[in-house]
């Protein structure tokens, strides 16, 4: 049977409509004329509207469904691509060596791929809703997870298998799910670790040669050969640097491996005397060098690993310093209680873009200013590493041509308040 166009339908619609008023009116005029009317307007409009959303349901001519709808009401040519577009997500993901771990707001497991087997020890279905922070607790990976992971981790040991080494990392995913990512890193854990054993196993060798040709340099008195005054010089000058580039890379390579500062009271009153009368001497009278103590509060930590990292803050300042300058000492206690020692110069200063990578070994902002200064360019990164066992970090502000402040920040709980006791340890 044919069915009726659009157009018939709404003529078809607008008679009824129009028959609903009449009966309506007619109705009104044995009631009341006025409660008819109203009546009937009434009713010939929600016919008239039902008729019209008819009418939009309606396929336009020359438009033909490619299948007929589900008894939802869902297009299936639609749904079946949507179905394979997730497949091929799901299949990249579990193709990935990485292990990812969908988590809800509770640290239940709500799906992982198959890498989350080798690296993390999930199996399915086991252990999906399962609380990650229960199903690794007493592992490194389940003390992080449990304090909010709220910085990744890098270069831990897998729970099962203390020789694979993971990095991970928590990144939000919505309102209340996280996505949680390991990668094995064993590879490169390695390759890090030759890299160290050969640059200490080189230093090492390095150490003894030197030692004697400095010694012979130290013996030959300029004045018996003239001549050779400037050499010997320039030879004892060389000599000097490429032992102190030995003895720096003998410490970072020991800072790098060490596992963490020793946790003992170190009196910060000797501490910046000594600092002071270093700066004074490797200045010879060209800065005025002041120390300002502003609080009496001491640290937890390594005495060596600590003068190590002042002392290089210290003398980058005096080198970086023209002659007639100034360079403030500074120990404090912020408001927060944690403490800061800072050293403030008038020195060159430092453009910003140069800022970020101060602390990586051998950088340079100018490589014939750090040369004529003496400079190694591992005292930063010493810096860096001597802080970081100290969970202290580094801040540096500079200006080219007003000088720069480096402060090391030191948390609350590494500071040692006046009339604690020297058997204390770290709060926290």
């Amino acid at each position: 049977m044919r069915e009726a166009s659009p157009r018939h339908s709404l003529i078809r619609a607008l008679l009824l409509g129009t028959w609903l008023l009449a009966v309506t009116l007619l109705a009104g005029l044995v009631q009341q004329a006025l409660a008819g009317f109203a009546l009937a307007a009434a009713l010939a409009l929600i016919w008239m509207s039902w008729s019209m959303h008819r009418l939009r349901c309606l396929p336009t001519p020359g438009f033909a469904p490619s299948a007929p709808p589900t008894p939802s009401g869902h297009d299936p040519r639609r749904v079946r691509r949507l179905a394979a577009q997730f497949r091929a997500l799901r299949n990249a993901v579990a193709a990935l060596p990485d292990a990812v771990v969908l988590l809800d707001e509770h640290c239940h497991a709500l799906w992982f791929n198959p890498a989350s087997d080798a690296l993390l020890g999930l199996r399915r279905p086991r252990e999906l809703r399962c609380d990650l922070r229960e199903r690794l607790r007493g592992t490194l990976i389940g003390d992080w997870l449990a304090a909010g992971a709220s910085e990744p981790l890098h270069d831990m040991p897998a729970p099962h298998d203390a020789q694979r080494r993971l990095s991970l990392s928590l990144i939000p995913v919505g309102a209340t799910q996280r996505l949680l990512l390991a990668r094995d890193i064993s590879t490169l854990a390695r390759l890090e670790q030759m890299r160290r054993d050969f640059v200490a196993n080189v230093s090492h060798e390095l150490r003894t040669p030197l030692t004697v040709i400095h010694g012979y340099l130290e013996l030959l008195d300029p004045e018996d050969v003239p001549q050779l005054a400037g050499v010997l010089g320039d030879m004892r000058a060389q000599s000097k640097r490429m032992a102190q580039i030995v003895e720096d890379l003998l410490t970072l390579s020991r800072l790098e491996t060490q596992s963490g500062a020793s946790e003992e009271p170190v009196a910060m009153a000797p501490l910046l005397a000594t600092l002071r009368r270093e700066a004074e001497a490797l200045s010879q009278g060209r800065h005025r060098i002041t120390l300002e103590v502003e609080t009496p509060a001491n640290l937890f930590g390594s005495l060596k690993d600590l003068h190590s990292a002042c002392s290089n803050l210290v003398s980058n300042a005096v080198r970086y310093t023209p002659s007639g300058g100034s360079i403030r000492i500074r120990w404090q206690q912020l408001e927060d209680g944690s403490g800061a020692f800072s050293v403030i110069d008038t020195g060159y200063g430092i453009p910003a873009h140069h800022i970020s990578r101060l602390t990586e070994r051998f950088y340079r902002v100018s490589s014939s200013r750090s040369r004529d200064s003496g400079g190694t360019g591992l005292g930063l990164s010493i810096v860096k590493h001597a802080l970081s066992m100290h969970q202290a970090r580094i801040e540096i502000r500079s200006e080219p041509g007003q000088g720069s402040t480096f402060t090391a920040l030191f948390p609350a709980a590494r500071m040692l308040l006046p009339g604690a006791s020297d058997n204390a340890t770290p709060r926290g």
